[in-house]
């Protein structure tokens, strides 16, 4: 056991603190396809432009810088759209900054991995924790070459980072390096071009409490109406005072459509960015606004009606239901997603998936589910595993932050609480003391099964083992009651034992001198060979 690490305590994870809503643009007209294309594309050139200088200030930005580049686009959109381009363009060196930084670390621990097994003899075994030697000379001089081509990406990505230097593309580094594989793609050379053209587009603005229905520039009325304010080259195309040009058609969010509604009757800030989608040849709009993180109730009060362990997979969710005393019941649960295809297909498999999850809680009346609190960081680089390409492959398409923002985004509107558990050890320990146990003819217990109990005890406080060990008194219950899953207030628990007659001891069964008189043997013997060796007590009289 020494070499076990110290499982951190449970905890019930916070809210979600922003709420977002799409919806599609319908029965637009060509004026207003037009007016949205110039909009999106002069607003979109500007963009690009601030991006660049951004990035070329690096480390140096300040308040000041800001300013500067905001005065430099005022002139040439408004200054509400000047505003929403440099916070975006902030935002986007901040996240390839982030990205930098998670780069390195993948960096690093590919190098850590390579060093390690460079420093082993070639053909020695690994451990569970650690991986061996390489198999031959061969490989060990190939992966001795890789570990110097590493460490000069690492010394490369250290140098940009301590500069500040980020590497972004508006569009998308993915559509980017699709332009020099348009057959693998499967793409014309048109095709791409308007993909690439509508992925840099600009059309979107922040908004504003206090002002009329939360947003100046990109403006949407209780009754659907939009209208935006359109910049000053393009001020000609208005059809409305004040330079603002309203679309022909009307717009309703079905999702959380009331909470939509009461924010831009009340002219609180709402968000929104339309971005058109060239492969289904459709408009959408997009809603977005902050809200006060809903507060964390105490993990006791969590755990009041029971607990869903939940067991993340690369293809499914493995779920089971346990009480308050930590009993599994009922019946195993699979929840199954397909994470192949497109990032829509992907998102749309998970939502599916957790929907049916939110459903069957709240079908069974638990007030929480617990999750793995899971990081893949250093995993996914492909020196932790050597040749285990389809494992590493299947600890990368795992979605564990996708899936957990996405859970917790929508449990918060069940009023279920998401608990996150440490996930040392829980699919090796409940495998060991949970899977044969609940297995039967009628009922295949799989390990991932078994894990979901395991997270959910341990959720609940309680060992993942089925029973704790006997006392120092024997098997008696002079230290407590042995069985970790009766609670201390449950009937019966140190009730007197049924009266069993007979010899109270261990080897004899009670009823052992009623059998032996009236039971028939099941051999026959010799009367007479029985009656040489009886000694009459008459004889000794004599």
């Amino acid at each position: 056991m020494g070499g076990l690490r110290e499982v951190a305590a449970p905890f019930v994870v916070l809210g979600p603190s922003g709420v977002v809503v799409r919806t599609r643009l319908k029965q637009l007209t060509d004026m207003d396809v037009q007016v949205l294309r110039q909009v999106g594309a002069h607003l979109g050139a500007l963009a690009s432009r601030d991006l660049k200088a951004r990035c070329r200030d690096g480390l140096g930005h300040d308040a000041g810088a800001w300013a500067v580049r905001k005065r430099a686009l005022t002139p040439l959109s408004s200054a509400r759209w000047a505003g929403a381009i440099t916070k975006a363009t902030h935002d986007q060196w901040a996240l390839a900054r982030r990205g930098a930084h998670t780069h390195i670390q993948s960096l690093e621990a590919g190098v850590r991995a390579l060093r390690h097994r460079l420093s082993l003899p070639v053909g020695e075994k690994g451990s569970k924790h650690a991986p061996g030697g390489y198999r031959s000379r061969r490989e060990w001089h190939a992966k001795s070459r890789r570990l110097h081509v590493l460490e000069g990406r690492l010394t490369r990505a250290r140098a940009d980072w301590t500069a500040g230097v980020v590497r972004v593309v508006r569009g998308g580094k993915r559509l980017a390096r699709a332009r020099h594989h348009l057959t693998a793609a499967g793409l014309t050379e048109t095709q791409w071009r308007e993909r690439w053209e509508a992925a840099r587009w600009f059309v979107q603005a922040d908004g504003e409490s206090g002002k009329r229905f939360g947003n100046e520039t990109i403006r949407i009325s209780p009754d659907g109406e939009i209208s935006i304010r359109l910049p000053t080259p393009l001020a000609r195309l208005a059809n409305a005072p004040h330079g603002r040009y309203v679309l022909s058609g009307r717009v309703t969010f079905a999702h959380r459509g009331q909470e939509w509604a009461d924010r831009v009757e009340a002219n609180r800030a709402v968000a929104y960015r339309i971005h058109h989608d060239v492969s289904r040849g459709r408009w959408y709009v997009t809603a977005s606004w902050q809200k006060p993180a809903t507060p964390t109730i105490p993990l006791t009060a969590a755990l009041t009606a029971g607990v869903i362990g939940v067991d993340m997979n690369a293809d499914h969710l493995a779920a089971w239901c346990l009480d308050t005393h930590g009993n599994p019941t009922g019946d195993p649960r699979r929840f199954f997603y397909d994470l192949t295809g497109p990032a829509d297909h992907r998102d749309a498999q998970v939502r599916h998936a957790l929907t049916r999850l939110l459903h069957w809680a709240t079908s069974c009346g638990v007030k929480a589910i617990a999750v793995e609190d899971l990081d893949f960081t250093d995993e996914t680089t492909r020196e932790m595993h050597g040749r285990r390409k389809r494992f590493r492959q299947l600890v990368a398409d795992m979605p564990t932050g996708r899936l957990r923002a996405r859970l917790t985004s929508m449990a918060d509107q069940t009023g279920i609480a998401i608990i996150a558990v440490d996930p040392a050890y829980t699919s090796k320990w409940g495998a060991q003391h949970w899977q044969k146990p609940l297995t039967s003819s009628t009922r295949r217990t799989t390990r991932h099964d078994a894990a979901s109990i395991a997270i959910g005890r341990r959720a609940q406080g309680f060992p993942i083992r089925r029973r704790t060990a006997p006392p120092r008194t024997h098997q008696s219950d002079g230290c407590g009651h042995r069985t970790a899953q009766t609670g201390p207030d449950s009937t019966g628990r140190e009730g007197p034992r049924p009266r069993i007659p007979g010899p109270r001891t261990r080897s004899v069964p009670p009823d052992t001198e009623r059998t032996r008189a009236t039971r028939t043997p099941k051999t026959v013997r010799d009367v007479r060979s029985e009656q040489e060796w009886v000694q009459d007590s008459l004889l000794l009289t004599e």
